[in-house]
């Protein structure tokens, strides 16, 4: 029987990156994991969506070591200009 992964992991925080687009949508990212992304309407739908899109990717194991071997003792955003 397959254990869930809401049953190994829980109250793990992973970044996300939340852009707003020239539609009004958001837009979030989640750079720990490759091509993990999604939008929505409003900031709370693309936070959901987020979360569901992790859940998916978090399907593979390769995905579950490498939030296993996550641990940033500080996390931070820097933008500069071009």
């Amino acid at each position: 029987m397959k254990t869930s992964i809401h049953a190994k992991i829980h109250n793990v925080q992973v970044p996300v990156f939340v852009e707003r687009d020239e539609d009004g949508f958001y837009v979030v990212e989640c750079p720990l994991f490759s091509g993990c992304y999604t939008q929505g309407k409003t900031l709370d739908e693309a936070l959901v969506n987020i979360r569901e899109a992790i859940e998916l990717v978090l399907e593979e194991e390769e995905n579950q070591e490498r939030l296993a071997s996550y641990h940033p003792s500080e996390v931070s955003l820097h933008t500069i200009t071009l």
